[in-house]
């Protein structure tokens, strides 16, 4: 295997240990060394005192497995304090690439490498070529998952299995159950089949067995240990009914994914047991599953022995992350390409770009045109002389020629998706953002924001980019309630508003980031002018901050890199929030209103709507979407 031009690294993290490698050709790890989590301050700590214990090496690009769902940016550990920014980590770290996945999603895409030398087989039954394959693994926790054919490839199923409610099947089991449920409402097979629950069991077999012994303080390991070693018959119970209870776990996922490929074993207690758990009741368990015996009896089940396993897995992540985005590249060559035939003025826009490729993906066009030295419009020029539709088309571009930090989670740890699965997966993410927002919604907040609106004499929204329409839609529902209002998109004419501002006016700046130095100005000028302030916007940001009520969006997507989609539709809920509670306490009787199209809008009113979306296509949600809809939802809750 051909050698990398750099070494990758590759983490894989967990609640006590943080174990490092440098991968310098593909499936070929070095330096492989592990660091106790406690040590550290946080993970970048832990990472600085790897690499410092190194020769120095050149890295471009890492690949971190964590024990912890992995959705977005922020990374929090759940069994540990530490927590980071992905993108900031690579930023600081100065890497080209960093990909986070949960470690269980690594292991699992790891299994179609592994070689026969890599797993055990434990008890009969023979795998199917490319049929699903299940994955659990007892550690700090238990891990669950699994793969299912996808053309060429894989895709890694997130699954939390391993909160299935635990179902006894004996007596001792039952004596388990009972004595779990004094310290738990909800046992789950987690809290037995792991560290903790291995000393949980424990406890309950010292009562169940030898009810006027008093347990010993024994730790997980050496539970373990005095099993093996025949020295302690309560240990020796304890570890049966832990390999008893995982055969039923790996029998209910066989069953439930119809894992013909294969169930495989991991994690940190089973590899270790050796030959003992090979002639423990684990397989026996797995194949007693009633009128399904045969079915199962016929899956083969493996431990993987592999001790780079969940490496191999996060490798293979981050070559499928890189051979995705390796041909988007073609930007930055196209500028390279194009720099004879731009006007002096582009060139600069295009030096600039080539030096600060990152830097660019975050700034707005203002400060594009200050550092190099031009006029916006040239920096609008610049983009429609390499095919970009405008500044947002070629920063998506850019971004994509750029191997980020596109955050891998488990339904995008995939080859190729079809058009089904796309479309799946837009929808599921909106719908999941909009749940995330509903459940940090803030009373006290919406509750001042409609009062402001309420008492207000004048409403102005002010919004730049994408993220005009959603001004539009609001003036545009405000304007229907009588409620003297307008939508500001321009900068100048942001400004020219601002100025004309009087106090019992309120101003309602829209921002995702929150930071744009065109808004904030537009929030200094109305706060001089004695209006009121209330900013739809992300938390911690200085326009958050600077508002009178700060109406909180955070979201995962990168609207710097990438076209607003989820985003800009979370901020025209929020106007729909505001405009259903102001039409309410004005008047209750306008529920019927509210619930009704109103007729009287003839044609040309719904034209005149259709140019207030913009000329660009970006759909609002005035005439299509009735605001009946989160008013029936909203009275249907309050009731």
């Amino acid at each position: 295997m051909p050698a990398f031009d750099n070494p990758r690294l590759i983490a894989d993290i967990g609640g006590t240990y943080a174990r490092f490698a440098l991968e310098t050709a593909q499936g070929e790890f070095t330096q492989i060394a592990s660091l106790r989590c406690a040590d550290h301050a946080d993970f970048q700590a832990a990472v600085t005192a790897y690499l410092a214990a190194l020769p120095p090496a050149k890295i471009d690009h890492a690949a971190v497995a964590i024990a912890n769902p992995v959705d977005g940016d922020l990374v929090r550990m759940t069994n540990y304090h530490w927590q980071f920014s992905i993108e900031k980590m690579r930023s600081q770290m100065g890497w080209d690439t960093l990909v986070v996945v949960n470690d269980f999603t690594a292991l699992a895409m790891a299994l179609p490498r592994l070689g026969k030398r890599d797993v055990r087989q434990v008890g009969g039954g023979e795998a199917h070529k490319q049929s699903v394959i299940g994955l659990l693994g007892s550690g700090s926790g238990l891990g669950v998952s699994g793969l299912i054919p996808a053309g060429d490839g894989w895709i890694s199923l997130g699954s939390e299995g391993g909160h299935t409610s635990f179902s006894p099947r004996d007596e001792r089991e039952i004596a388990v159950l009972r004595y779990a449920w004094k310290h738990f409402d909800h046992v789950s097979f987690e809290r037995l089949l792991s560290g903790p629950g291995l000393e949980l069991m424990y406890r309950a077999m010292a009562e169940y067995t030898h009810a006027n012994v008093k347990p010993k303080n024994l730790s997980a390991p050496e539970i373990t240990q005095h099993a093996l070693d025949a020295t302690d018959p309560v240990c020796m119970a304890t570890l049966e009914v832990f390999c008893a209870l995982l055969g039923t776990a790996a029998a209910n996922l066989a069953v439930t994914l119809g894992a013909l490929g294969g169930i495989y074993i991991g994690g940190g207690i089973v590899p270790r047991l050796g030959a003992y758990f090979d002639q423990s009741p684990f397989r026996a368990r797995f194949e007693d599953k009633g009128r399904f015996s045969q079915y199962v009896a016929a899956i083969p089940t493996f431990v993987i022995t592999a001790e780079h396993a969940t490496f191999t897995g996060a490798s293979a992540i981050l070559e499928a992350q890189l051979r995705t985005l390796k041909t988007s590249s073609a930007i930055l060559d196209q500028i390279r390409r194009a720099r004879a035939e731009l006007s002096p003025a582009e060139l600069r826009v295009a030096e600039h770009v080539l030096a600060h490729p990152r830097t660019v993906l975050n700034d707005p066009i203002t400060e594009i045109a200050r550092a190099a030295q031009v006029s916006q419009p040239t920096v609008i020029r610049f983009c429609r002389s390499l095919g970009c539709e405008g500044l947002s088309d070629f920063k998506l571009r850019l971004a994509s020629g750029l191997t980020g930090t596109v955050p891998v989670t488990h339904v995008q740890v995939t080859n190729d998706d079809s058009m089904l699965e796309l479309g799946a997966k837009v929808l599921g993410n909106t719908a999941s953002a909009i749940l995330q927002v509903r459940s940090h919604l803030n009373r006290d907040m919406i509750d001042r924001a409609i009062a402001l609106l309420i008492h207000a004499n004048r409403v102005e929204f002010f919004a730049v980019g994408q993220y005009g329409a959603v001004a539009l839609d609001a003036q545009y529902k405000f304007l229907r309630f009588g409620i003297s209002s307008g939508a500001y998109t321009d900068p100048r004419l942001q400004l020219l508003a601002a100025d004309v501002l009087k106090p019992g006016d309120v101003a309602v700046i829209i921002s995702s980031g929150g930071r744009l130095p065109e808004l904030m100005e537009v929030a200094e000028r109305a706060h001089e002018r004695g209006a009121s302030i209330i900013a739809i916007t992300a938390s911690q940001s200085p326009l958050a901050r600077k508002a009178d009520a700060a109406l909180i969006v955070d979201h995962l997507e990168d609207v710097s890199t990438h076209l607003p989609m989820i985003s800009r539709i979370l901020h025209l809920l929020y106007v729909d929030i505001l405009a259903v509670g102001v039409a309410m306490r004005r008047n209750p009787e306008s529920l019927g209103f509210l619930n009704v199209v109103d007729e009287r809008l003839d044609d040309s009113s719904d034209a005149n709507v259709a140019k207030l979306q913009g000329a660009d296509g970006a759909q609002s949600a005035a005439p299509g979407v009735s605001i009946a809809s989160p008013l029936a939802k909203m009275t249907s809750h309050s009731r």
